[in-house]
């Protein structure tokens, strides 16, 4: 009787060793090489931009004419911006890669393909995991109206201003990133930003989102743009 108990009991610590073992491979590990995955995508794109490989998006100046945005011209799987959100942190930075596959989001953030080039009449829409992969939109909760969300094509600074959110839905709403999304309170076109994740932390059965308008643009010549400065 005394083996038995001692071959479970070795049996239990064996699988809470393991467990414990995956649930740092998860939390850790994982998010480490995300991190590094992510690095090497933003030097890629700032590589590209050096060699001056940069294929700026069309006429973004808010206020302007435009005709209803095409299908991106993104390469699938591909980044072409960075984004940066102050509120998240001043080091916050994450490519931005064409497509929502979950190959891409193990990249960085994802553009949903159907929507708005960046900059462009529309609604260009983008979605990130909340945990794992580098928990990139790990803090989505903390985000408010007035905050900034600022992109970069390696040729144009794009200043989007946060108007509506964290919003609460479920996955099956889509038109969350609609040219006009129903609920965001706007109520004609514009160029506009959505940002997607899930939600509770740590798993799936809702969305998170916020909706963004497009503040102001100016060419990466002219420096950073005021809501990057410290």
């Amino acid at each position: 009787m005394r083996v038995v108990v001692r071959a479970v009991s070795e049996l239990c610590i064996t699988v809470g060793t393991l467990i414990v073992l995956f649930v740092v491979y998860v939390l850790f590990w994982i998010g480490v090489k995300a991190d590094n995955v992510m690095g090497d995508q933003i030097d890629q794109l700032e590589e590209q931009w050096a060699r001056g490989a940069v294929q700026p998006a069309p006429s973004a100046a808010p206020g302007a004419s435009a005709t209803p945005a095409e299908p991106a011209p993104y390469k699938s799987g591909k980044p072409f911006a960075i984004m940066y959100i102050p509120r998240l942190g001043f080091t916050w930075n994450k490519p931005v890669l064409e497509g929502t596959a979950t190959g891409t989001l193990k990249k960085g953030l994802g553009h949903y393909a159907r929507t708005a080039q960046l900059g462009q009449k529309g609604n260009f829409s983008v979605a990130g995991h909340r945990r794992t992969y580098g928990d990139p939109f790990k803090d989505f909760p903390e985000l408010r109206a007035g905050d900034a969300v600022v992109l970069t094509d390696g040729a144009t600074w794009f200043t989007y201003r946060i108007d509506k959110g964290p919003y609460k839905t479920v996955p099956t709403d889509v038109e969350v990133i609609d040219p006009v999304p129903r609920k965001s309170g706007y109520t004609r076109a514009g160029r506009y930003l959505t940002l997607t994740t899930c939600d509770p932390e740590w798993g799936s059965s809702h969305r998170l989102i916020v909706w963004a308008h497009l503040d102001s643009t100016q060419p990466v010549e002219a420096g950073k743009p005021e809501a990057l400065r410290r």
